[in-house]
């Protein structure tokens, strides 16, 4: 059996650590030994394997030397067969210790989520080569994040694997009972200015005619810029029909009542949201950012891919799927048939080719 390592930021919070913990199961399932190294103590998702948590180990000493310390013993000791490094990382110095002295093991594969690739590879093209040429697989989570790497550095080791869905898990988490009525559309998410672009969302929805039909906009979840975000929606004296909620690590009751998910992002990956949205039965709207919506929204089937900084595309394509009673109900309908292909047993598929192809030793 091949022991696994997963190193993720956390559990919670975000679409980018869902899939941590989705994979988690998902590799436990084909029958891998699944450990999972957590930087910091966040625990919301629930995942599958033997977790090694760095925070609550560092015993509040937080120095890098000791931190490289008990990683340096963590790695030693298991000697795992693969790593798959699921952070964001761009500090080319810190990348580069942990890359060439810590995390070894025959296979090394690193996770890239975003098409803000900054975020994830050095700013000079020099150093993203020497971190990355030599490791087994660069997994990008999108067609465009493929091609926009391949595109700027010479590496030849990339591969496509979309974010995986489970649709039984969903299902169940979606049918607990909650206490929200009323109509409305939602965003559920970390709530970023920078990335997610409230301010488009709020003047499109603002400038819509949803407010006028009594459509409420729901925004669940929590982040650095939640105060600011609610400083506007008072400024514009839409607290009546805006409602901001605390982030719940169990969304989908919400998303299963909304009318439909909107996505207003400047930059994406491959957004879980939208594809948890559809398994939910719920229709989605989004604006064409790269990455991402266009690979998941097959437009005006599953739901409707807008251009994107324009608050008056935004609007009418709020009144569209409100409105259009016909359009609303057929993107519903194929809401769930759509994602099929992204069904955790059949990424698991790709996922297990990519892990048993070429092992030493076997």
């Amino acid at each position: 059996m091949q022991k696994i390592c997963i190193i993720t930021t956390s559990l919670g919070n975000g679409g980018a650590e869902r899939f941590s913990a989705l994979l988690s199961f998902l590799l436990s399932n084909l029958r891998y030994d699944v450990h999972i190294l957590l930087t910091k103590n966040v625990i919301d998702y629930e995942y599958s394997g033997k977790l090694f948590n760095l925070e609550q180990e560092l015993k509040g000493h937080k120095s890098n030397f000791n931190k490289i310390l008990i990683l340096n013993s963590y790695f030693n000791q298991n000697k795992f067969d693969v790593i798959i490094d699921n952070r964001a990382r761009s500090v080319f110095l810190k990348e580069f210790i942990l890359y060439k002295y810590i995390f070894r093991a025959p296979k090394l594969i690193t996770i890239v989520h975003s098409y803000n690739i900054e975020n994830y590879f050095p700013k000079r093209d020099f150093f993203a080569n020497v971190l990355y040429k030599n490791i087994y697989k660069i997994v990008a989570v999108s067609k465009k994040i493929k091609d926009k790497i391949e595109e700027r550095f010479t590496l030849k080791n990339v591969v496509q694997i979309f974010n995986p869905i489970d649709l039984n898990f969903i299902d169940d988490k979606a049918n607990q009972p909650i206490e929200f009525s009323g109509k409305y559309i939602i965003f559920y998410g970390r709530i970023e200015e920078k990335p997610k672009n409230f301010t488009l969302l709020i003047d499109g929805y603002k400038k819509s005619n949803l407010i006028e039909k009594g459509v409420q906009l729901l925004i669940l979840g929590s982040g650095k810029d939640l105060q600011a975000i609610k400083k506007k929606v008072i400024d514009l004296s839409l607290s009546k029909n805006i409602i901001f909620m605390p982030y719940t690590s169990n969304p989908y009751p919400y998303v299963k009542k909304a009318l439909f998910t909107v996505l207003t992002s400047r930059y994406e990956g491959f957004p879980m949201v939208l594809i948890e949205s559809l398994a939910c039965g719920t229709p989605v709207l989004s604006v064409d950012c790269n990455s991402g919506p266009n690979e998941i929204i097959k437009n005006r089937q599953n739901g409707l891919l807008i251009e994107n900084h324009s608050v008056t595309a935004l609007a009418n394509a709020l009144n569209e799927l409100v409105e259009d009673k016909k359009l609303y109900l057929y993107c519903k309908q194929n809401a769930q048939d759509s994602i099929k292909h992204l069904e955790v047993n059949k990424i698991a598929l790709q996922w297990k080719k990519l892990i048993d192809e070429d092992v030493v030793g076997n």
